[in-house]
């Protein structure tokens, strides 16, 4: 079974293009080569300044679980967690109907 997550990070005011550029040095190669990964959207909210949404779908949770064992999610954490405002806000869903 597919699974899909929507997640929210609240930035420090001012720091979401810094949290780009480090998601793009680390993720953005890493999110590409992985198999488990059937779709990835990285966003800006068009209200907020400071926030950022990123929707995910794996093939599977344990491809989701898979992933974040990762050496460049390891290395991403450590290099994004202080420009955050704090925790992600994340919602697990289970797909069941997607165009493509």
């Amino acid at each position: 079974m597919s699974l899909a997550l929507i997640i929210k990070h609240k930035t420090q005011p001012g720091k979401r293009d810094e949290v780009r550029s480090i998601w793009e040095k680390h993720m953005a190669a890493a999110v590409s080569s992985h198999e488990g990964h059937t779709a990835y959207f990285y966003c800006f909210d068009n209200a907020d300044p400071d926030t950022i949404y990123a929707f995910q779908q794996y093939a599977s949770v344990d491809a989701s679980r898979n992933f974040l064992q990762t050496s460049s999610y390891a290395d991403y954490l450590k290099e994004v967690e202080p420009l955050l405002a704090g925790p992600p806000e994340v919602t697990s869903l289970t797909p069941v109907w997607s165009k493509g």
